[in-house]
């Protein structure tokens, strides 16, 4: 499948996979992340039980706080 990923193209083998599966497979292993599918909040709860499919826009951006 294609995926849009952080604005850049990206291949996997897999038909479909859940969006937690996406964080192990590209190794996003920071505590605080935003995640959005299809620019919609995905909420660490749910990110087990939601499907990313061919053709999703995926956004996973680190927060950073700082002063």
């Amino acid at each position: 499948m294609k995926i849009i990923l952080n604005n850049r193209d990206e291949y996997f083998d897999e038909e479909e996979m859940t969006f937690e599966e996406l964080l192990n497979i590209k190794n996003f292993t920071f505590k605080m992340l935003v995640t959005k599918l299809n620019d919609r909040l995905v909420k660490k709860e749910f990110r087990d039980s939601t499907i990313i499919k061919d053709g999703d826009n995926v956004t996973v951006l680190h927060l950073v706080s700082g002063g």
